[in-house]
């Protein structure tokens, strides 16, 4: 009987996903409305939309939102279930405190600076790299770090990335562009393993 009780349990684990069950608050001052199979949510810092899939079944009252499945035996919706739960989450928190990147510019004569929305990159070039700025993403410099803000966390990522790219960190001197928070793995130049050797 025990074993059976433990096959019971080890079987409706199989079949629940730990982020989708969770139940998701809506703060005051945002509003969530599902309008043809596009969710839609406004607050104060910002509105973002999305598209869902059909397999989704969400559950908005005036407080929280609920994600389900309607086939939880079947992978891929199970699979769906945690990414769009994780997904709403992520709406909800980002129009109530926009998410935040930071990135760090170093090298000499590296810098960077604000036209209009767009930030311009001077890092090693022979002319400056101007990124142009997504409406839903806003950036700032101050000195060598560059801040930016949104609702989005996926666009948000995405530009971080992008901005990064435009001169990824060097191993031997550090020169490029970083996230604050990466460490960069330095190597010894072919002069320093001259003189270790």
């Amino acid at each position: 009987m025990a074993k059976l009780f433990v096959r019971f349990i080890n079987f409706n684990r199989e079949y629940m996903s730990r982020v989708g069950k969770q139940i998701i608050k809506i703060p005051a001052g945002v509003t969530v409305e599902l309008k043809d199979s596009t969710l839609f949510v406004k607050g104060p810092k910002g509105n973002l939309e999305r598209l869902i899939d059909p397999r989704i079944k969400l559950n908005i009252t005036a407080t929280e939102i609920t994600v389900d499945v309607a086939n939880k035996d079947e992978k891929i919706e199970r699979s769906l279930w945690g990414t769009y739960a994780a997904h709403v989450k992520n709406m909800v928190q980002g129009a109530t405190s926009a998410y935040v990147r930071k990135l760090e510019i170093n090298g000499v004569g590296y810098k960077a600076a604000m036209v209009g929305k767009d930030l311009k990159l001077d890092v090693g070039y022979t002319h400056p790299v101007v990124y142009k700025m997504p409406e839903i993403v806003k950036a700032s410099v101050e000195k060598n770090i560059v801040t930016l803000e949104s609702p989005d966390k996926e666009m948000l990522g995405k530009v971080a990335a992008e901005v990064r790219a435009v001169r990824k960190p060097e191993p031997y001197k550090g020169k490029g562009i970083k996230y604050l928070e990466e460490v960069i793995r330095r190597k010894a130049g072919k002069t320093a393993a001259k003189a270790a050797a």
